[in-house]
């Protein structure tokens, strides 16, 4: 006689919320690929990708949460055993049937960026990474250059053929160095411990900005900058009554952030009403 699973029970009960906002600058030019706008003669082959509405170009927020993620797995080691189209991210695979998952847990990267919604545990994911819009002095400055395109430079690039050395020149638009996005990020404390895996977001932007951002990296493209970070709680009874000012924290860099880490992590945890329960 097989045996009958037993029902799993499961709450995500949200604790409070982190506010990460800041600025990301180019520090050298920045691609992030859109879809090709047409197929006339002379066209782009390879566009940035851009707001409809204003036409200007912006960070998608599933990039930015994309490459922090990937990061974050390579630096921890993790197996990329979970194919999204022609990509492989690290996933814990749990057994859904009698509710078990040993590794999600104590996993440094699933519970804070997600697994698949097929996957057991199909737990909430900590991090939510907006779309970053330039800023409006940066949107100003570019307005005043003279560009080849809107708010964006062409860099023409060649490949060469090893056997003939014969140059194939090829296209490629980007986002002046120099340019300024807004950034924001919501990270949401469903357990005490979320407060000590939010670092795993911390030490992805120092991560990032020892890589690159978009594509063409290798060639120079995609440095980027974090500048002007503040760190904001709102408490669980903040959304029932909120207060006029939240407990808030700026720093200069990821890298003062970084040096801050155990006076960080305990004044989150104080400031969202967790500290007793930390233990």
């Amino acid at each position: 006689m097989s045996a009958t699973a037993q029902p799993v029970n499961r709450n995500a009960t949200i604790l409070g919320r982190i506010r990460l906002t800041g600025i990301l600058r180019a520090i050298t030019g920045l691609r992030i690929g859109g879809a090709a706008g047409g197929l006339a003669i002379g066209a782009l082959d390879n566009p940035v990708v851009r707001d409809p509405l204003t036409n200007q170009p912006y960070v998608p927020g599933s990039s930015l949460k994309g490459k922090l993620r990937s990061l974050s797995e390579r630096i921890e080691g993790l197996t990329t055993n979970w194919r999204i189209n022609n990509v492989y991210i690290h996933v814990c695979t749990g057994d859904r049937q009698n509710g078990r998952n040993p590794t999600y847990d104590e996993c440094p990267v699933c519970p804070v960026f997600g697994v698949p919604g097929d996957q057991y545990p199909s737990a909430p994911t900590r991090l939510l990474v907006r779309d970053a819009f330039l800023t409006e002095s940066s949107v100003r400055e570019l307005e005043a250059l003279r560009l080849d395109l809107p708010y964006s430079e062409i860099k023409w690039e060649a490949a060469i053929d090893r056997v003939t050395s014969a140059a194939v020149p090829r296209q490629v638009e980007r986002v002046p160095a120099g340019a300024v996005f807004a950034c924001e990020m919501v990270y949401t404390l469903y357990e005490p411990r979320d407060v000590d895996r939010f670092w795993t977001v911390v030490r992805a932007l120092a991560l990032l900005e020892d890589d690159y951002l978009g594509s063409y990296g290798s060639r120079g493209s995609g440095k980027v900058r974090f500048e002007n970070l503040t760190l904001s709680v709102r408490p669980r009874p903040h959304y029932d009554q909120p207060v006029a000012q939240l407990p808030q924290r700026t720093f200069d860099s990821v890298d003062a952030l970084l040096a801050a880490r155990d006076d960080v992590l305990a004044w989150l945890r104080e400031a969202a009403g967790l500290a007793r329960q930390a233990g």
